[in-house]
């Protein structure tokens, strides 16, 4: 069994990071033999022309791109959306957003595990079809009602779930640690604003010209082109080998699967209906508990698991700081981008194809922020990129948190745009990079799940929290002013949640000098004759 090489090139603390897991994992039994529940994957064929390698890269990168598109198509014509059904309750109208982000976030983890045991190609060219399938049915829910269109967007939020997860882990798979492939995720990560942007934009302009269904629709069709030239561009992926002995629920770790999605479900779910239907009704705090015991309950299982979803054992420090920056980080870009189009469309009053225009320096800032990283990754230590991340965040959600509502948009407006790409484009790469480089080949399915799992249930959560600040201070919403208390409140709470990834970066930091130091105390020791 072929074990990771070392990145050339990369920084001490990468490279240390990554030897010390490729010991450790040399030394787990699952390891010993071929013959065990972990699947051998073979390498994926080398391209033989250019051509072909860009038209490759770019399906892959199309994944992201769609994945945030089809969250920008909800999220700025959601009034417009809402009207059709009738739905003026903000809390209602987060769901169109969180409902989606909620399936995204839950089931790329199981995603990423059904990948590594089946074939990435295979479950990314599926994941495109499902994509297709219930954006198609969404845009059908104009004939339904406000709950099948929800329901909907959380079944078509499935699709990215399995498209993110084996997508980076055909990346990861075919490129070696290094240069080349720390650009290419970074790359990856670019195509996140522009994704949001043309989806926002697109869906403004067939809800205000057309009809809010045709996004979708579209949406639905051009899912279906990307996954037939998918199956003709994505090198063949060999079948990987396993211990047949052994059932599909233990490889799949069944048990562990199903109380896992329960438990996040059940809590995102409370989350976001308490803002709905009020914190008061009994039903939502039970949900909220009975979720929390089912996490519980996953984790125990996890610790007993003959092959566990989330190996606990192969996480160390690093990652979890990496893990609850992403996690602070993006639960506050959810509430930036959600609460940045209701104060431009509700209390200034601009229609949804100009907010998509305001909102389009993000490209650009995104592209520049995830060329800068794609250079720095391999000279600066992974929590130095996170800190500038984490900070990105906490600058914009400050920035859009605090903007007068008459104020030109040139000054704090503007610079939130371009501000907040950084956070997003500096920390996705450097979280998938570290996860990717530290994980052995055979689960690179799980290392691109944990991030993409904690960036997509964060941005849910985040939302649902700050709807519930929301319709708390909020007075009803009957007026401009009660409306922009509320959405001020929300942004507050976007602050304090990028203020949390912020600390978590400067502790890494301080955890990261104090490991690297002690290393250097017992090489002098080591030294000494």
């Amino acid at each position: 069994m072929e074990t990771l090489l070392s990145p050339s090139s990369s920084s001490e603390m990468m490279a240390g990071h990554e030897s010390l897991n490729i010991e450790k994992t040399k030394s787990r039994p699952e390891y010993a033999h071929p013959n065990t529940l972990v699947p051998i994957q073979s390498k994926i064929e080398h391209f033989n022309s250019r051509p072909r390698e860009y038209t490759f890269i770019a399906i892959i990168y199309m994944a992201q791109l769609m994945t945030q598109a089809a969250l920008g198509q909800a999220i700025a014509p959601l009034h417009i959306i809402g009207s059709s059904f009738g739905v003026t309750n903000p809390g209602q109208l987060s769901w169109f957003a969180a409902a989606y982000s909620l399936t995204v976030g839950t089931f790329i983890l199981i995603a990423g595990r059904l990948g590594d045991l089946y074939g990435h190609k295979l479950l990314f060219i599926s994941g495109f079809f499902w994509f297709a399938l219930w954006s198609l049915l969404a845009g059908f829910s104009a004939y339904s009602d406000a709950i099948f269109f929800d329901v909907a967007r959380a079944l078509q939020g499935i699709g990215p779930a399995f498209l993110l997860p084996n997508a980076l882990a055909i990346l990861a798979r075919i490129y070696e640690p290094g240069r080349k492939k720390e650009m290419i995720f970074s790359l990856f990560g670019a195509t996140a604003p522009t994704g949001f942007t043309l989806g926002a934009t697109f869906s403004s302009i067939f809800a205000e010209f057309v009809w809010w269904p045709w996004a979708y629709w579209v949406t639905a069709m051009v899912c279906v082109l990307l996954a037939v030239v998918g199956i003709i561009v994505i090198p063949h992926t060999p079948p990987p080998q396993f211990d047949r002995s052994v059932s599909m629920f233990k490889r799949a770790d069944g048990l562990g699967a199903l109380t896992g999605v329960a438990g996040l479900v059940l809590v995102n779910f409370s989350w976001n209906q308490g803002p709905v239907i009020g914190w008061t009704t009994v039903y939502v705090y039970v949900i909220l508990i009975i979720g929390a015991l089912v996490l519980g309950l996953f984790a125990f299982i996890e610790s007993r698991a003959l092959y566990p979803l989330v190996p606990f054992g192969a996480l160390n420090s690093h990652t979890g700081y990496t893990l609850a920056c992403i996690a602070g980080g993006w639960a506050s870009f959810g509430i930036w981008i959600f609460y940045f189009w209701q104060l431009l469309e509700e209390v200034r009053g601009i229609s949804p194809l100009l907010a998509s225009a305001m909102v389009s320096p993000t490209t650009i800032s995104g592209l520049c922020a995830s060329l800068t990283t794609g250079k720095i990754l391999s000279k600066v230590p992974a929590s130095t990129v996170m800190m500038i991340a984490m900070t990105g965040f906490l600058i914009g959600s400050i920035l859009m948190a605090t903007v007068p509502i008459s104020q030109t948009y040139w000054a704090q407006t503007f610079v939130a745009c371009l501000v907040t790409p950084w956070g997003m484009d500096m920390s996705f790469p450097a979280a998938t990079i570290l996860l990717s480089n530290s994980m052995h080949k055979d689960h690179q399915g799980l290392a691109a799940s944990l991030v993409n799992t904690v960036v997509n249930y964060s941005i849910s959560i985040g939302l649902g929290i700050a709807g519930t600040v929301e319709v708390q201070i909020n007075n009803g919403g009957r007026n401009p002013k009660d409306l922009l208390k509320g959405y001020r409140g929300a942004q507050y709470v976007g602050i304090g949640l990028a203020g949390l990834g912020v600390v978590c970066s400067i502790l890494f930091s301080l955890s990261e000098r104090t490991k690297r130091a002690k290393d250097r105390k017992e090489e002098g020791r080591i030294e000494e004759p």
